[in-house]
This record gives structure tokens, C-alpha cells and sequence, in this order.
């Protein structure tokens, strides 16, 4: 099968990561055909040497695009791929109005987000990343759901792989030290409000216990979680929030961690790392990643909303309780890493997409009266959502 992957901007995100990492398994393990096509970003270097077949795509952060389509359908033409598929809404309604549409190119979306975006087609098989989204879309109309669950190379991704001691010589963390690592895209969207309560936090508690907190990444926020960090230093007399930049192999980081904070893909391969895991989310949500909060979290995916309380309680709570004590880190690592293995494994998960991919090409007729009513309901959605005002990556998102 020839499948042709139609990603976003390749940051260093986790969804970027995921197409790359599940392309590369559908080739080497299912004897896909992938030619990846992507507009050009930091983790171009990592497709590169997953060796990928690649065609740039043009930038936008307004969707659909014009340019986009345009270019989209040159590759379609040139590489007469069987499957596209789609990762993110994004990508999908360009697939589905550019191509899909005008062509009957077969099309699978992939959507990572953790709410459902009604704009997007019914009818067209799509994938989400946990079980309580897929339920929903089903409720709101969707004919043809799946769950695929976010992957994590667990070979790659484990503790010991690389030096993790190496990285906290590097920023001058003691043994003593509790150090907290957050590997994140620093974005004003869904991101930046849980890293601020973070260094708000380490600020508190910094003042009774050793905490280091270090945050990878970079992105729109950056200026103002760097002020912010700057001013809980000058308040503790230490360097207690470090802002370390981006790392396309954050590994070393992962490693170097007593305690992850994180949402999504990142939670998922700090706890590869046999590190415990607060989950942190929007509205001040955070929640120690445990044997009795895992079912909540199979059903929510690595996410959550709080109450909006600004007193940041649950995040000191939960930082507090893993900082106090070794023995609950040790526990809840083997727990996490175990989670992991047996639920997220790259192996498997692309086994379930390899799936999707083939009964998506063998069910592709399609009817045109649900194809037209489906085409105007989802134009419908995307015009009362003002969708087209949404941009799909912050302004000054690094290339």
C-alpha cells in the first residue's frame, strides 16, 4: 500500500512525533509505501534519519489553505498514493476538501486533540487518542470512529538508554535536589497556563525543599515564563526554574528526572522512563499518575480540567507528596513504566493503524448524498466555530 502522511508544522511536538514514529514502523514492519508531506520545522531532522521518503509542504496557521491544497494535490497526482492519511483537523479538512472530495482518494484522519473538533466530516474514518473522545464523537454523529492510542517506543524511550547524570551535571543539580522535568511546547494555547502554575509552585515550595525545575521547550510563551522564572529565582536566592530551549532528542532530560510533569505524549514517555508522573492540564487540573487514577485516565486520555482555583492546591499537593519521599517515586515509576509498555507500545499501536489503513482503502466507495450532506455540515461547523480565525501553531513557532 502506498500511504501518503499529511502532517503539520514539524515541530517538536508529540503529534509530529507520533507520524513519524508510526510511518516508520507501517514501512519497516507492514510494508507500507510513506512518503510524508509536511511543511518544514525542527523535527525534520528526525524524519530524515527514520530515513522518510519527504515533500515539504507550504507554512500556514490558518486552515484550510489555499496553498496548502494546491500543493497537496500536486503530491496526490505525482505519487497516486492509496490512503492519505491525515493527522489533526487541520490536515484533515484540507485532505477532505481539496482532495477527497474532488478526487475519492481514500482519506483517514488522525485527531490528537483532547476535545472533539466538530468541524471536521462524519463519515470519513478517524481515529482519537482515548477512549471517553471516541465515545463522544460517536454521540455526536461520527459513522466511522477508532481508537489509536498516542505511542511510545519503549526500547528507545527507558531509563538508562542515555545519561541522564550527564544532564543534571550540566545545569549544577545536587543529589539532594528534586529535580522536575517538563517537556512541552512553550504555547500560549492549552500549554502555558499549567507551566506557569509550575514555576508559581516551585517559587512556594522552593523556599522548604530542594526543587529544581526545568522546563524543555520553547515557543510564543517563552518571554513570559522566562520573567517568571526569573522573578521565583530572584525571590529564593538560587536557580530554581531553568528554561533549557528545545531538544529534539529530549531523552537526556527524561532521564535526569526525580519527578515528570506533563500532558499527552510527553507524560506518556516520561513514564517510559520509570519516572513518576503528575498529569497536569488546563484550569489548574494536576493529578499523581497512580494505579487507582490510571482507569480515569485511560477514559480522559493525559489530561484534565480543573476548577480554575488560582491557589494552584492540587499541583502543590501532588509535587509536595513526590518530594517528601523516595519510596512512592520508585513505586510509581515501576507502575508507570509498566503502564506504558503494556498499553502504548509503538509495535502494537502501529499494528492497530496498519489496520485502520487497509479498511480504510477496502470501504472506500462512497455514496454522494452522504458525501454532499457530510461536506455541507461540516462547512456549516466550521463557519460557526469561526474556525478560520483559529491558527494552528503560535506566531513565532520555531523553525
Amino acid at each position: 500500500m502506498k500511504l501518503l502522511v499529511f502532517a503539520h508544522h514539524l515541530e517538536l511536538g508529540g503529534t509530529q512525533i507520533n507520524a513519524i514514529e508510526l510511518s516508520t514502523r507501517l514501512r519497516d514492519m507492514h510494508g507500507f509505501d510513506v512518503v510524508v508531506h509536511a511543511t518544514e520545522g525542527p523535527a525534520l531532522s528526525i524524519l530524515k534519519s527514520k530515513a522518510l521518503r519527504y515533500i515539504p509542504a507550504p507554512d500556514a496557521r490558518l486552515h484550510p489553505s489555499p496553498a496548502r491544497i494546491a500543493a497537496l494535490r500536486s503530491v496526490v497526482s505525482q505519487e497516486r498514493p492509496d490512503l492519505i492519511h491525515a493527522w489533526d483537523w487541520w490536515q484533515g479538512l484540507e485532505a477532505y476538501y481539496g482532495v477527497h472530495l474532488m478526487r475519492g482518494t481514500p482519506l483517514l484522519i488522525t485527531d490528537m486533540m483532547m476535545d472533539l473538533t466538530r468541524s471536521m466530516p462524519r463519515r470519513i474514518p478517524t481515529t482519537f487518542g482515548f477512549a471517553g473522545l471516541v465515545r463522544k464523537a460517536d454521540a455526536a454523529g461520527w459513522k466511522n470512529t477508532h481508537l489509536l492510542l498516542p505511542p511510545v517506543d519503549v526500547d528507545f524511550n527507558a531509563a538508562g538508554i542515555v545519561d541522564g547524570k550527564a544532564f543534571r551535571t550540566a545545569l549544577a543539580v545536587r543529589d539532594e535536589d528534586i529535580l522536575l522535568v517538563s517537556v512541552s511546547r512553550l504555547a500560549n494555547h492549552m500549554k502555558s497556563e499549567c507551566l506557569e502554575r509550575a514555576i508559581a509552585v516551585v517559587g512556594e515550595l522552593g523556599a522548604s525543599l530542594p526543587l529544581r525545575l526545568v522546563l524543555v521547550g520553547n515557543g510564543e510563551a517563552g518571554p513570559r515564563l522566562q520573567a517568571m522564572a526569573d522573578a521565583a529565582n530572584r525571590s529564593l536566592g538560587r536557580e530554581a526554574v531553568t528554561l533549557y530551549g528545545a531538544m529534539s532528542d529530549p531523552r537526556a532530560a527524561y532521564d535526569a528526572a526525580d519527578v515528570v510533569i506533563g500532558m499527552g505524549g510527553s507524560a506518556l514517555r516520561g513514564m517510559a522512563f520509570s519516572k513518576p508522573l503528575i498529569v497536569v492540564g488546563e484550569k489548574g487540573f494536576a493529578r499523581t499518575f497512580t494505579p487507582e487514577a490510571a482507569p480515569d485516565f485511560i477514559e480522559t486520555g493525559m489530561f484534565g480540567i480543573g476548577d480554575g482555583d488560582p491557589r494552584n492546591v492540587a499541583l502543590s499537593q501532588a509535587i509536595r507528596g513526590l518530594a517528601t519521599s523516595s519510596g512512592p517515586r520508585t513505586e510509581l515509576g515501576a507502575f508507570g513504566r509498566d503502564f506504558v509498555t503494556g498499553n502504548h507500545g509503538l509495535d502494537a499501536v502501529a499494528a492497530t493503524l496498519a489496520g485502520y489503513c487497509r479498511n480504510t482503502v477496502a470501504q472506500s466507495r462512497r455514496s454522494l448524498n452522504n458525501t454532499a450532506a457530510d461536506a455541507l455540515r461540516t462547512g456549516f461547523y466550521y463557519m460557526r466555530e469561526r474556525r478560520f480565525r483559529v491558527p494552528s501553531r503560535d506566531v513565532t513557532a520555531q523553525t
